[in-house]
């Protein structure tokens, strides 16, 4: 298999990570990419990005109510 942050994977396809990640494990490497993609367009000045690692994306929150979403306008 193939070991990714001290924990091993089976040869083959990894559909989620623990870190959120899709894989391919094969002999001669582990190809991975995120299932997440960063939030680049939102109201710096009053909300912040938190990782949500159930729903592997990140959160876009009010810093002065973080139970509020903030609109996220664009993702990279």
């Amino acid at each position: 298999g193939c070991i990714l942050d001290g924990k091993l994977y089976p040869f083959g396809e990894i559909a989620r990570t623990d870190n959120c990640f899709r894989c391919s494990c094969s002999r001669d490497a582990m190809r991975c990419c995120s299932l997440f993609h960063t939030p680049a367009g939102y109201d710096k000045e009053n909300c912040k990005v938190i990782f949500n690692k159930k729903s592997c994306d990140y959160d876009v929150v009010q810093k002065s109510d973080p139970s509020k979403e903030c609109i996220v306008y664009s993702r990279v």
